[in-house]
């Protein structure tokens, strides 16, 4: 009797479709090329600036550079993706992250960093959004959510360990072999995209990026989204200078991370088995909660604390809001998705560390933590709206 309903349930629910298919490792290749190559050099490139006759500005005007262009980068590439493939364009971003740095091997000169950092901020753009689109493509649609937080823990190592490394090796064997290493990863990358299946862009309706801020249903959980990453541009930023205890910082923006990691793989566990729409508010509350203990900033407890409730809270938002608006166009419209879900993090992290600093120059810390936790609380607004919104919605 037990093995007939063994049998029995096994053919009621066949076994999923895999996850990791040959196509996927194939993209993996291209996803850990990009990450080394702008993350090894992010910190880098701003203290070579400096550090070469640019004055106290450079470091600022590098970063600058480079988000402005990364956010251009990601509205233009649907456009993109739409008249040539996903594949070629993607070739395309790989080049422009990778070969532009290695002019720096040759000249510091600030017209020379702000070109390079131009250039591979489009570069970066193009990965991200071409790369993402391809990426989504690749992942069975009933594994989405599990298949995304993969895909960002393949991603998100690189950026761990590239950033600190890249400074203590410019720092101990000099700024040439970095930017040679942050330029062929890249570079070396390329290699892997002819093997990639088709990239042409895939049937169904075209969603452009005008369409997409028009749509409600794309736009409410960018917003939230965008809410929890301003939080997340803060903490990266001011934490080391709010927080006494360089010991406490660390650790603090080791767990972080590492609470991100963990949340986006279970939001996308739940997400494929339950969908994700539930999952948004108890993400924004987290996350507001998370840095509303971070105002505590001489209590070690609080901070940690604060730093792992936050983590856990960004990490369901980022898989969560993703996989919404996935969901909520055809496959033609996944570039799309990838760009505005990008500029709202890129484009919020960057409003979020200006605007903190500006209010904690006054206030004091712990005060522009409190109103920042208030702002995220804001984003509650869109995403009670967009609590059980079917896909068809948008």
């Amino acid at each position: 009797m037990t093995t007939s309903l063994d049998s029995s349930a096994r053919q009621a629910d066949p076994a999923r479709p895999p996850l990791v298919t040959r196509a996927l490792l194939l993209r993996f290749v291209s996803i850990v090329g990009a990450s080394i190559g702008f993350n090894l050099l992010l910190s880098v490139v701003p203290l070579y600036a400096q550090e070469s006759g640019g004055g106290e500005h450079a470091a600022g005007l590098a970063t600058g550079a480079l988000m402005l262009a990364t956010v251009i980068g990601e509205l233009a590439t649907p456009a993109l993706a739409a008249r040539l493939g996903y594949r070629p364009v993607l070739a395309a971003g790989l080049v422009l992250l990778g070969a532009p740095a290695l002019v720096l091997t040759a000249t510091g000169s600030m017209a020379a960093v702000v070109a390079v950092c131009l250039l591979r901020g489009l570069g970066f753009a193009i990965t991200i959004v071409a790369g993402g689109a391809l990426t989504a493509t690749l992942i069975p649609p009933e594994r989405r959510g599990e298949g995304l937080a993969l895909v960002g823990v393949v991603s998100g190592l690189p950026s761990l360990i590239g950033l600190p490394f890249g400074v203590w090796l410019a720092q101990h064997v000099g700024y040439g072999l970095v930017l040679t290493i942050g330029a062929v990863a890249p570079l070396a990358a390329v290699a892997s995209v002819p093997a990639l299946p088709n990239g042409a862009r895939a049937g169904g309706p075209s969603v452009g990026i005008r369409q997409g801020l028009r749509s409600g249903g794309l736009l409410r959980p960018a917003v939230v989204f965008a809410s929890t990453a301003l939080a997340a541009g803060i903490i990266v930023t001011f934490l080391p200078l709010a927080v006494p205890s360089p010991g406490v910082v660390a650790v603090a923006l080791l767990v972080q991370p590492g609470a991100s990691t963990v949340a986006r793989w279970l939001a996308g566990r739940h997400g494929d088995r339950r969908g994700s729409a539930g999952l948004v508010l108890p993400a924004v509350l987290a996350s507001a909660a998370g840095v509303l203990l971070l105002a505590r900033t001489a209590d070690p407890v609080a901070v940690v604390a604060g730093a792992a409730l936050f983590g856990l809270g960004f990490g369901a938002a980022q898989n969560a809001t993703l996989m919404l608006m996935y969901a909520r166009v055809p496959a033609a419209g996944f570039d799309t998705v990838t760009a505005l879900w990008n500029v709202a993090y890129d484009g919020a992290m960057g409003v979020g560390a200006v605007a903190f600093g500006a209010v904690a120059g006054g206030a004091g810390y712990p005060w522009a933590f409190v109103l920042t936790a208030a702002v995220t609380l804001v984003a509650l607004v869109p995403a009670w709206r967009d609590r059980g919104t079917a896909s068809a919605d948008a």
